[in-house]
């Protein structure tokens, strides 16, 4: 009797054919019992895991507290692992009493060190992972750690480390931050970096003006960006500075940073603004012109009221009309511009701001006092279009005095 590869043998390429099929059978069987084994263990894995996250809740408290040994679980990679995820997670949701208990809590237990000690001495993944969690926890000592994960040649890890030093709210990483800017330019998404200075040059930003003046073009404009989102009451001088800087996206970033300051210095800053060459300056000048409700504000809107760009227009016409409390003297002088776009944009934020009828009474109580003006303005909002224009400041007699600038 053949053995069976002597019958194999016989059967000529067919006996490939049977060969193939056999480690193909042989292979799919290998591959089902490496899935099955490892559910099965993933399966076990996090049951434990559910046991001992249950386990911990229970007595978290007395965990936090030392009133259960630090050893019971810190030298056992599992449990630890746990314990960290769990403070971790509670950082998220902790108000201030709770973020210092947890944060002394990890640093009595060295959590942090070993956190910090990890950023600095692995590479890849793990060192990303560290330093996701260094940010997480808030704490000033992993500024240096995180910082020097901004150096990584990895674009991942140098992610992880700005958005750890975004978490940190503080001045001291937004040094860092800017140092790193200085030495190696944008070597991250403008707007990973944009918001993370923002986030830690709320108490200072002076700490931005050096960098404004001195890097190169790309820098200036992301760092100027970053200026106009953030309250700058203690720099309106710098602000006003930049108000006359060659690159438009400074001058932009002037204006809306300015809507910010004091309103005594920014109004006259912002009028020039408003007549930029560039229209983007123009509509952010006007911007901050209609959040300042300052009467000298009103002048350069009803000018802004005219321009050539049609957002530059709607956004004067909705700083206008969010001026109650003197539309009919407004709405005047916007028809003695005899400029219809103007009026159309100013028809058209009155619509949206559903104030047309408040418009209306007041122009009807002028009318009833004999103010021929008055009627014809009222045409004029019935109507939608222009007409005989009345002359500019008859009805304004009042009011003409205050929007003057000074």
């Amino acid at each position: 009797m053949g053995s069976v590869f002597s019958k194999l043998w016989a059967l000529g390429p067919a006996a490939f054919v049977v060969k193939v099929i056999v480690a193909a059978v042989v292979a799919d069987g290998l591959l089902l019992g490496f899935i099955l084994l490892r559910r099965t263990y993933r399966r076990h894995y996090f049951a434990k895991r559910d046991r001992r996250v249950f386990e911990f809740r229970q007595k978290w408290d007395k965990l936090i507290s030392g009133e259960i040994p630090y050893d019971a679980w810190r030298l056992d990679n599992f449990d630890r692992q746990i314990v960290e995820d769990i403070a971790l997670d509670a950082f998220e949701a902790a108000g201030p009493a709770e973020s210092a208990r947890l944060l002394r809590f990890m640093r009595t237990t060295g959590l942090i060190e070993k956190r910090i000690f990890e950023a600095r001495k692995y590479r890849g993944w793990q060192r990303m992972t560290a330093l996701v969690a260094l940010g997480r926890t808030r704490a000033p000592e992993g500024i240096a750690a995180l910082a020097e994960g901004l150096r990584d040649a990895n674009h991942e890890t140098r992610h992880a480390a700005l958005r750890g030093l975004a978490r940190t709210a503080s001045p001291q990483a937004a040094e860092e931050i800017l140092t790193w800017i200085g030495e190696r330019g944008l070597q991250a998404p403008p707007l990973l970096i944009q918001n993370a200075l923002i986030n830690c040059c709320r108490e200072s930003p002076r700490m931005l003006l050096p960098y404004l003046q001195h890097a190169d073009r790309q820098v200036r404009e992301m760092l100027a960006r970053v200026l106009g989102e953030i309250p700058v009451n203690s720099i309106e001088g710098a602000l006003i500075a930049l108000a006359d800087d060659d690159l438009p996206e400074l001058r932009a970033a002037a204006a809306r940073a300015l809507s910010n300051a004091d309103h005594g210095q920014a109004v006259e800053a912002l009028s020039e603004l408003a007549e930029d060459s560039v229209w983007f300056v123009r509509l952010r000048a006007v911007v901050a012109l209609g959040k300042i409700f300052d009467p000298r504000a009103v002048r350069p809107l009803l000018r802004a009221l005219t321009d050539a760009n049609r957002l530059v227009r709607m956004r004067a016409a909705e700083g206008l009309v969010d001026r109650k409390s003197d539309m009919a003297s407004i709405f005047a002088e916007a028809v003695a511009a005899k400029d219809r776009y103007g009026l159309y944009a100013y028809f058209a934020a009155l619509e949206n701001a559903g104030l047309r009828k408040q418009l209306e009474a007041e122009l009807q109580a002028r009318a009833v006092h004999g103010d021929s003006n008055a009627t014809e303005l009222l045409a004029v909002l019935a109507s939608g279009e222009l007409r005989k224009a009345p002359a500019a400041g008859q009805l304004l007699a009042p009011d003409h005095e205050a929007m003057a600038p000074k």
